[in-house]
């Protein structure tokens, strides 16, 4: 197996899972939503037996998550295959016009408990464009949200914009660190050297930070163990109060890829491994507490922020959590996030970001001129929607939730698809229990330590349209 970097790590609904069997889904822009290849909108197949649907028609799920995409970037880094451009000041200010103007159109259907701002690079745009964004949101009544998350590019973040964001009611700020390796930065075609990201992530403090993340890879050409290690120790020593990290993926169509296939570099599985391994040693001897594959919260409130300090460097791995412990999120998981792994509704705003609101998925176009154009005509720049079927999307929500160290409650899985996890998918867990890699008891089913390993395999299992138990 091998730990891998999901497409949508921002959204969480790309899959980075360890040992994938390399039918990923991917989704468009952390960031919203996927597109499977093996379950299909619509009717179930001929031959299919309907499952038995409990206690009425499924759950509404209020739209109550809001993912905007910013496709711009200073660079293109090697590694990226998110939809992004070089930025314009001209077509960023067109870019912004546009953006609200779909505000406008979704503004009385949704309201926000958690908005994501991903990218692209969102801390990109100036003050005078982020003061028009943010203006506009409070106008159309879609501030307020509990957690409301930017990602920033440690060179592009200023004090002036830091405190404009927090005056706004922004309370959550995700750093692309990646590396804290100067040459593994060139490596990778970042913008920002190692000294920046201490600055940032002090300048977001001064504004007023209390809930930052830091975003890193690991797995990366050339980085050893060793650089590996010390760049876990410096970003858990910030003293930030979540932190995502992933191992980086080679995407078609990125200069990363060419180089790879170049034999340019070699990829060494087994390290990764062992460097996925040092992630969750050192994370859980230093109070970050794993709830999702690649995600480690603290398990406090904000305002409790702990200081910069010691790291400690475990000899043997933690003990793992309890079942019954795993159910209950740390604090300062990443809310917005779990919406998605939790089968919830959003909707997804700017150049290819995607949502899924009342049943239809819907995907905007790939291209800010045309995005801007549809607008600019007065209607959604959608390219492209779908109707999924409830057991096409109980199967996608059975997969994402099994991404979680909490696996799913019986109940709850219950109340989102209106299906029960025991009787569509019987054999699934019974195979994944057989392995040693999952665990059940009368309240809910989830991966345990091995099977989180294994992830990929076991999402793709569940994706399936459920059956009937015989």
């Amino acid at each position: 197996w091998t730990p891998t970097r999901a497409r949508d790590r921002r959204s969480g609904m790309g899959l980075s899972c360890l040992g994938r069997a390399d039918n990923t889904p991917c989704y468009d822009s952390d960031k919203s939503i996927l597109h499977f290849s093996n379950v299909h909108a619509g009717k179930v197949p001929i031959g299919q037996p309907r499952l038995r649907w409990h206690h009425g028609p499924v759950q509404a799920l209020p739209i109550t998550s809001l993912y905007v995409h910013v496709p711009f970037c200073a660079h293109k880094c090697e590694y990226c295959a998110f939809y992004s451009e070089a930025s314009s000041g001209e077509l960023i200010n067109r870019y912004v016009t546009s953006l609200v103007r779909e505000m406008e159109l979704v503004a009385n259907d949704l309201k926000p408990r958690t908005v994501f701002f991903g990218g692209g690079t969102p801390s990109i745009l100036n003050l005078r464009q982020w003061e028009t964004v943010l203006r506009a949101m409070e106008r159309l009544n879609l501030l307020g949200a509990d957690e409301w998350t930017i990602e920033s590019n440690p060179a592009t973040v200023s004090l002036d914009k830091a405190r404009l964001w927090r005056d706004f009611g922004v309370n959550r700020v995700s750093m692309g660190v990646q590396s804290l390796d100067e040459k593994l930065l060139e490596r990778l075609g970042r913008i920002h050297s190692r000294d920046q990201v201490f600055k940032s992530f002090d300048t977001l403090r001064c504004a007023g930070f209390e809930n930052v993340n830091v975003d890193l890879m690991f797995a990366i050409p050339t980085q050893t163990m060793e650089v590996w290690r010390a760049t876990l120790r410096e970003a858990i020593a910030l003293g930030s109060e979540h932190l995502s990290s992933y191992e980086v993926i080679y995407e078609e169509d990125t200069p990363l890829y060419a180089q790879l296939q170049a034999r340019e570099f070699d990829v060494d599985e087994d390290l990764a491994c062992e460097m996925y391994d040092e992630l969750i040693q050192m994370t859980g001897a230093n109070g970050l507490v794993q709830y999702e594959i690649a995600n480690f919260a603290r398990d406090f409130r904000v305002g409790q922020r702990c200081a910069q300090r010691a790291v400690d460097v475990p000899e043997r791995s933690p003990p793992p959590r309890r079942a019954e412990d795993s159910a209950a999120l740390p604090a300062l998981a990443c809310q917005h996030n779990v919406n998605y792994w939790r089968g919830g509704s959003f909707y997804g705003l700017g150049p290819s970001a995607t949502g899924y609101v009342h049943g239809v998925r819907t995907k905007n176009w790939s291209n800010t001129q045309l995005y801007c154009e549809q607008l600019e005509k007065g209607r959604r720049a959608i390219e492209s929607s779908e109707q999924l079927s409830p057991e096409a999307r109980a199967g996608e929500i059975a997969a994402f939730g099994l991404r979680m160290n909490a696996g799913w409650r019986f109940e709850e899985f219950q109340q989102v698809t209106a299906f029960d996890l025991r009787e569509g998918w019987a054999a699934e867990m019974r195979e994944f229990i057989d392995r040693g890699w999952a665990q059940t008891n009368e309240k809910g089913f989830w991966l345990n330590a091995r099977g989180l390993r294994f992830a990929d395999a076991a999402a793709e299992a569940f994706l399936r349209l459920p059956s009937m138990a015989q």
